[in-house]
């Protein structure tokens, strides 16, 4: 008889959840309290108690190739950088052509999840759910946690004197949705993370003035890359990964730093993080709102008088309305304290999945992790190894050796990207990806890929490391991820190359092959007309040169 597994929450964590449930042979029940999928990427005019809210122009900050599932690639016409909607679009095609709906319970809350008396023995968990106001209870072999946390605000009021004095209006960055109400006001955006930096430059374009408070500064990137390609895809490879792995921490530091503050001098636009690795942010418009005056980078609010703030610095503004991009409290009112102990997001778990003090590994998180790099595929490897654990294929070490990685990793973590609760779920994406990877065999071999297939080889190492890299090989193998890796770039240009020019390139290894050859019959030529060697060259290269533009005009190949 197959284990019976519960989900929670069928955005993009719970559907790949399902999915790798049913390659496992295990059997899944997902419940999602709205009623449909899509989770954070299922956007909603009004926020929604206990859901993830966004605001109406969000775009992805990963590219399509990057950030889908490891075994579906998103529609070729699909946006290098897609809109939310686009986002949602995809999970439904997902949902069907993996037949998920079936597995999932709409609008149905989970209300506890509790230890089965047996759990010492058993490993199982009471279900508690209330369907449409009616209670029901089931039991479970495993959980899996998959309803995110973006859905608990973070706002430290008491970090804000007068505040409550304040006779503008104030709001946490979930609340957001358009800019219409804001049109010719006065604005503090308080935070610089992607919310922050996406929700000020949208206002900017409509308010009389847009303020942006920050205490630590922030690195910003472009999503545009060399060549117009996407900044991850240039950026995310195993090659340079291992360099970074392989240098002295100070010098992969500096290097870093270099990298993230060549598109512009960060000091001169208030923009230089405190701390020197900061998770940087992807906006390609803030940087020109700051150099256009539209928005103003202040530091951290000392103060809120009755119309006005006051900056650290000593300045003062008058300010309308104040947004504050605080982040999120991961939060899970079903579960004991004792099952997860959440400090300040601070979690005990086995590379961001299993806790570590649990009887029996039966319970995993999904999605509690923020990598610098795209979630969808993070979430999916994490339900490939979770669905494994359960089913018995895979193992977790004893919890000393659980204990030990855990207080390393911490330590490096805490290292790179700095302590503070919004660094404390941060990772680096590909180490993290080959971390679970080597928990259930689907690493890459390099020395075999490149003795077996060289073509491949070279794109795995030195191209974007795309998802579909973690179906090569192992439990779960697609024979569809060789294809994928090597017409990924088709993928990402097609969309863009809207207008088409019949005109062609021209064959360099042509035309040098025919000059080569030119040449030496000119010479010949001269030579036989009786001319000295000095002569020869003196009138070949002007005869040449009408050649070649003649050759120039003809030669030509097919575009890429």
């Amino acid at each position: 008889m197959s284990k019976r597994v519960a989900i929670i929450g069928a955005g993009c964590s719970g559907l790949t959840a399902i999915k790798c449930c049913l390659e496992e042979g295990l059997e899944p029940t997902c419940f999602e309290q709205s009623d449909g999928i899509g989770g954070l990427w299922k956007f909603t005019e009004t926020v929604e108690e206990d859901r993830a809210s966004i605001y109406k122009s969000l775009f992805t900050n990963t590219s399509k190739e990057m950030m889908c599932y490891s075994d579906f690639p998103m529609p070729e016409d699909f946006p290098v950088f897609p809109h939310h909607s686009k986002i949602l679009d995809y999970l439904h095609l997902y949902a069907e052509h993996f037949n998920l709906y079936k597995y999932i319970h709409f609008q149905t809350k989970i209300c506890n999840v509790r230890q089965n008396q047996d759990f010492a023995t058993t490993g199982k968990w009471n279900i508690e759910i209330d369907n449409k106001g009616k209670r029901e209870m089931d039991v479970y072999d495993a959980v899996i946690v998959c309803n995110g946390h973006y859905y608990d605000p973070y706002l430290p009021l008491q970090s804000f004197p007068g505040l409550e004095n304040f006779q503008g209006h104030y709001i946490h960055s979930r609340f957001y949705k358009t800019c219409e109400a804001y049109r010719g006001k006065r604005i503090v955006v308080v935070g610089t993370g992607n919310s922050a930096g996406d929700i000020s430059v949208e206002l900017s374009y409509i308010a009389k003035q847009v303020y942006l408070s920050t205490r630590h500064g922030s690195w910003v990137v472009s999503r545009i890359s060399r060549g117009g390609f996407p900044i991850d895809m240039t950026m995310s490879r195993r090659f340079a990964m291992g360099i970074k792995n392989l240098l002295p921490r100070i010098l992969a530091a500096k290097i870093s730093e270099k990298i993230m503050s060549s598109w512009f001098h960060h000091p001169n636009l208030g923009l230089e993080p405190k701390f020197r690795l900061k998770h940087p942010i992807v906006n390609d418009y803030l940087p020109s709102q700051i150099l256009q005056g539209s928005i103003k980078v202040k530091p951290s609010i000392k103060s809120f008088s009755e119309t006005s703030v006051t900056f650290e610095d000593g300045t003062e503004a008058d300010v309308d309305e104040v947004i504050f991009a605080t982040g999120y409290s991961s939060t899970y009112p079903f579960l004991d304290d004792d099952i997860l102990k959440l400090n300040d997001n601070d979690v005990s778990l086995y590379k961001y999945v299993f806790p570590i003090y649990l009887e029996k590994p039966t319970l995993a998180f999904l999605g509690l992790v923020q990598p610098l790099g795209p979630i969808m595929p993070t979430v999916e490897i994490q339900a490939r190894w979770a669905t494994r654990v359960f089913k018995g294929s895979a193992q977790l070490p004893s919890v000393k050796k659980m204990e030990n990685y855990c207080m390393k990793s911490k330590d490096r973590k805490n290292k790179w990207f700095g302590e503070g609760r919004t660094q404390v779920l941060q990772t680096h994406y590909i180490d993290y990806i080959n971390d679970i990877s080597s928990e259930i065999g689907i690493q890459p071999n390099m020395i075999y890929i490149f003795l077996t297939d060289p073509r491949l080889a070279w794109q795995v190492f030195f191209g974007p490391c795309t998802p579909y890299q973690l179906r090569l090989k192992g439990p779960g193998k697609w024979s569809g991820a060789r294809n994928a890796i090597l017409t990924q770039w088709d993928r990402t240009i097609k969309p863009t190359r809207t207008r088409v020019l019949h005109k062609q390139t021209e064959s360099w290894l042509n035309i040098k092959t025919v000059l080569v050859i030119g040449s030496l019959l000119t010479a010949i030529w001269f030579s036989r007309a009786g001319l000295s060697a000095e002569q020869s060259v003196h009138f070949a290269w002007p005869i040449h040169g009408v050649s070649w533009i003649r050759i120039f005009s003809v030669t030509r190949i097919n575009p890429m």
